[in-house]
C-alpha cells in the first residue's frame, strides 16, 4: 500500500516529534515520506531549548523540487512558526499540488510549554491554511485558539469542530487527550456528521509526538486512498500501540515506539 506523503514541519533533535516522528510514522504505514523542513530545534524529552527557523523562500524551494519531481499523494503540515512561512507554504501547495489532500496539524506549543507558532501567525493559520485543509487535527488548546472560546468538555469539542469547519476546513479531528478522565474521546467531524472514537486512557509519560504521529499516519492513509474515517481509525490504532510499547527513553515526556505495525483489525 504505497503512497507518497510530503511533510512540511520542523525537526526534533530528540527524534520523538516533528519531521523525525513524521517520517517514522509514514514509513510504518508502508508509505513514502518526503520532507520540507521549516525549522531546526534543539530539544529532548524535557523540552525545546532553541529554535532556528528556515527562510520561507528555502522552505518553498524544498516543496517545489519535491513536488515537481517525486510528487505527492497527500500533504501534511506541522510546525510552521510564522505568518511568512504559512503564506509561502500555502502558495507552494497551490502552485504544485492543489488537488492533493492536506492534513493540517496546527502545532502551536510544545509539550514543555515553548511556543512553536508566533502569536501574530495565528491569523494566517486560521485564514490561509485552515481553508485548504482536507482535515484539521487540533488538540484542545489549539482548538481554543483557532475557535476563539474555551474547549473544556466534550460539548465544547463539538462546538469547536463545527466552528472550525465553518472557517473552511473540510473535516476536523478534535483530539480529546487533554480532557480529564479515564477515557479518551476524539471526534471526527465531516460532511455535517460526527464520528466518536473512545478508548481507555493509557497511563504513560511516553506521549511526546503523539499529535505529529497521528497526523502523519492519517496523511499516509489518505495517500493510500483510504477513506478519511479509515485513515483516522488506522492512525489511532497505530498511535495507541506505539504508546503501549514505548521504549521509556529520557527523563521527561518520552518518545513513542514508531516501529510498531498495525494489524488488520484496526477497522
Amino acid at each position: 500500500m504505497k503512497g507518497r506523503v510530503l511533510i512540511v514541519a520542523g525537526s526534533d533533535s530528540g527524534g520523538g516529534a516533528g519531521i523525525q516522528a513524521d517520517i517514522k510514522a509514514v514509513t510504518a504505514m508502508d508509505a513514502f515520506a518526503a520532507t520540507a523542513i521549516t525549522a531546526l530545534t534543539a530539544q529532548n524529552t524535557l523540552g525545546v531549548q532553541a529554535v532556528e527557523p528556515v527562510a520561507p523562500s528555502f522552505i518553498a524551494k524544498q516543496i517545489e523540487v519535491v513536488l515537481t519531481d517525486i510528487g505527492a499523494d497527500a500533504l501534511k503540515t506541522g510546525m510552521l512558526h510564522s505568518a511568512d512561512v504559512i503564506h509561502a507554504v500555502a502558495s507552494a501547495f497551490q502552485r504544485h499540488a492543489a488537488d492533493a489532500p492536506l492534513v493540517v496539524d496546527p502545532v502551536m506549543v510544545a509539550k514543555g510549554g515553548q511556543r512553536l507558532l508566533l502569536t501574530e501567525a495565528e491569523t494566517a493559520l486560521r485564514e490561509t491554511l485552515l481553508p485548504m485543509a482536507t482535515v484539521l487535527t487540533p488538540n484542545l488548546p489549539e482548538a481554543e485558539v483557532l475557535a476563539g472560546f474555551p474547549v473544556r468538555v466534550e460539548a465544547d469539542m463539538v462546538r469547536a469542530a463545527e466552528r472550525l469547519s465553518a472557517l473552511g476546513a473540510r473535516a476536523v479531528l478534535m483530539k480529546g487527550g487533554h480532557l480529564e478522565g479515564e477515557r479518551v474521546v476524539d471526534l471526527l467531524f465531516c460532511d455535517g456528521r460526527f464520528e466518536r472514537f473512545e478508548d481507555s486512557r493509557i497511563a504513560s509519560r511516553s506521549t511526546h509526538g503523539t499529535g505529529c504521529t497521528l497526523a502523519s499516519a492519517t496523511a499516509a492513509g489518505l495517500a493510500q486512498k483510504l477513506s478519511l474515517r479509515d485513515a483516522v481509525a488506522r492512525a489511532r490504532a497505530y498511535v495507541r500501540k506505539a504508546i503501549e510499547t514505548a521504549p521509556g527513553l529520557g527523563s521527561g515526556h518520552g518518545p513513542l515506539n514508531h516501529a510498531v505495525t498495525v494489524r488488520s483489525d484496526w477497522r
